[in-house]
């Protein structure tokens, strides 16, 4: 059943797409810059619903990328063709994440591509392994696959499945300042088969970790958030717990020991992934957009049998973080610490 249009707006129009998160957004003409007294209201609605749905924006590449920039300072792709990608759009600042090699031509299943892609299948944050997280995304579909053939995007309502944390396991998050050590190589390995030929001899301890805070304040809503994703690789202590631990420039904190790590973080995923707080968006017309706030939601990529068969060109503009915790405990560094 929908739910009644917000009304505390006076130049968008927001619907509510749960009780909890979520709202699709009308009332703004793409086809000129947006007003800064509209975009004060986007910006009040994606901090209040964390996912915002605009139906049949109709931007191109540019307008994407210029109302993208409202949000603040935009992320590239620039190291990326320093190793060697090519670009397939005339902007840096739009990220792939298209079901299309770097020709146009369709990826194929079983490719490294294709296996690398699955990690976006399961629920994660975007950039969490960089120096730098990533604050807002905004993703649009530029060319879909024919209807029926899946490829929704769900989200994850992070900020109240902490408010909704057992007991128990609350008194755990309160008890120790956990710090996660994120990596994308991790999801990446995580999500792909075992006998991947990609990545079934990747160890992403070959690679930095990005460090934040797993108990969190939601700066713009002041809400507390649980900052968690599957690229969580382990979880390290704030402050050290033994008088053995000497920490190292690769291993700053003492680490949480296994296999309480792994299950700690395996249990707060199932926690938040449960169904009360997931929204799934349906991606209709090409020109559909999709904005989120990556500090109080996670997403995913949904399955779809059009892998190998249809093109699904979708572009992502990534807004570095501005909040006082865009870095966690991380050097302020230009460096991708995702890159392999």
């Amino acid at each position: 059943m929908p739910h009644a249009t917000d009304s505390q707006y006076q130049h968008i129009q927001a619907t509510p797409l749960t009780t909890t998160f979520g709202a699709e957004i009308t009332g703004i003409d793409f086809s000129k810059p947006v007003s800064p007294e509209v975009f004060a209201e986007v910006k009040d609605a994606i901090t209040k619903y964390g996912v915002l749905v605009f139906r049949q924006a109709g931007l191109d590449d540019a307008r994407h990328v210029a109302f993208s920039s409202l949000f603040g300072e935009l992320d590239d792709i620039k190291p990326y063709i320093a190793m060697g990608r090519k670009n397939r759009f005339a902007f840096d600042e739009l990220f792939d994440v298209s079901n299309q090699e770097d020709d146009g031509s369709l990826t194929q299943i079983g490719s490294k591509r294709h296996h690398m892609g699955l990690g976006n299948s399961i629920f994660h944050v975007d950039s969490s392994f960089n120096p730098r997280r990533a604050g807002f995304s905004l993703l649009r579909a530029h060319e879909l696959p024919p209807p029926g053939h899946g490829g929704n995007t769900d989200f994850a309502d992070t900020r109240t499945a902490y408010d909704d944390l057992p007991p128990p396991l609350a008194a755990i998050l309160s008890k120790h300042d956990f710090i996660g050590a994120h990596s994308l190589m991790h999801s990446r390995k995580k999500a792909a088969p075992p006998d991947s030929p990609h990545l079934k001899d990747v160890n992403p301890e070959d690679f930095p970790f990005g460090r934040h805070r797993i108990i969190q304040t939601h700066e713009a809503s002041g809400r507390t958030n649980l900052y968690i994703a599957n690229h969580l690789h382990h979880l390290e202590y704030a402050s050290p717990q033994s008088q053995s631990f000497k920490p190292t420039p690769t291993q700053p904190y003492e680490r949480v020991p296994e296999p309480q790590s792994t299950e700690l973080i395996e249990q707060l995923l199932a926690h938040a992934t449960q169904p009360k707080y997931i929204l799934s968006v349906e991606w209709r017309d090409p020109g559909d957009l999709v904005a989120w706030d990556n500090t109080a939601v996670m997403h995913r990529a949904g399955e779809g049998t059009f892998m190998g068969r249809y093109k699904r060109d979708m572009r992502r503009c990534t807004v570095h973080d501005g909040s006082g915790q865009a870095w966690g405990l991380n050097e302020r560094t230009t460096k991708r610490m995702g890159l392999p």
